[in-house]
């Protein structure tokens, strides 16, 4: 199935049909290593495309990593800003692939891959997410002993994850699910609050410290693939 080059880049992401036509000016779009010419050109499923030096292959689904910012929601739509909001190129379809709480920050997959987001969202494939945390009171060898054995909140208890602490009041956690705000009641339980918290990995996709909080990028065909392996 082909499609016109400009609609290709805005359906990834990439750039606008007005970007595109600039850079086709400029002569700094190439489409499987030949210089792009004009905009409504005819491009394959599986064209490798060229874009001022960023290389990215043309596919129907899109992925983008975005450095969520404090202050927006995980939504599609809603009454404050959503992390669709700050995806400034129209993509079809696309959706937060999990969520992050209004005042967490960092690695937001965003995708119209439904496929891919139920098996990285499912209970069941116990996907791991990895966090850096900032508490309020020194964490204690105790504290970590429990997390990692599993910890009891009401009628939930959570599994076991990882604290690795890199001095009193900051760490990284390691979970495997996803809970509705798992890591705060985690620490109330030990009776700490948490200040700070940034996620930096979801399975393989680790967060592009390049990216500063609200902007987003394309995954690179090697993250996707990555992230597509079977558990």
């Amino acid at each position: 199935m082909s499609i016109r080059l400009d609609k290709a880049l805005v359906h990834m992401g990439i750039c606008t049909r007005s970007e595109t036509k600039k850079l086709i000016r400029q002569k700094k779009i190439k489409v499987n290593g030949e210089t792009a010419l004009k905009a409504e050109q005819k491009i394959e499923e599986g064209s490798v495309i060229d874009v001022d030096g960023f290389a990215c292959v043309y596919q129907d689904l899109v992925y983008l990593m975005l450095n969520k910012p404090d202050g927006v929601i995980s939504a599609t739509e809603g009454n404050e800003e959503t992390v669709i909001d700050l995806i400034d190129m129209p993509v079809r379809d696309l959706f937060p692939v999990g969520r992050l709480d209004k005042d967490t920050t960092g690695l937001l997959l965003l995708s119209n891959d439904g496929p891919l987001a139920h098996m990285l969202l499912s209970p069941a494939h116990h996907v791991e997410k990895e966090y850096e945390v900032t508490l309020k009171k020194p964490v204690t060898e105790k504290d970590i002993e429990r997390i990692a054995s599993g910890i009891r909140d009401g009628e939930d208890t959570f599994l076991p994850a990882k604290y690795i602490p890199s001095d009193e009041t900051h760490g990284n956690i390691i979970l495997s699910e996803g809970k509705y705000h798992e890591i705060k009641r985690m620490f109330e339980q030990c009776h700490n609050e948490v200040i700070g918290l940034k996620r930096i990995r979801m399975k393989n996709l680790v967060l592009d410290e390049s990216l500063a909080p609200g902007e987003y990028r394309p995954l690179t065909e090697e993250e996707i693939t990555e992230l597509k392996r079977p558990l």
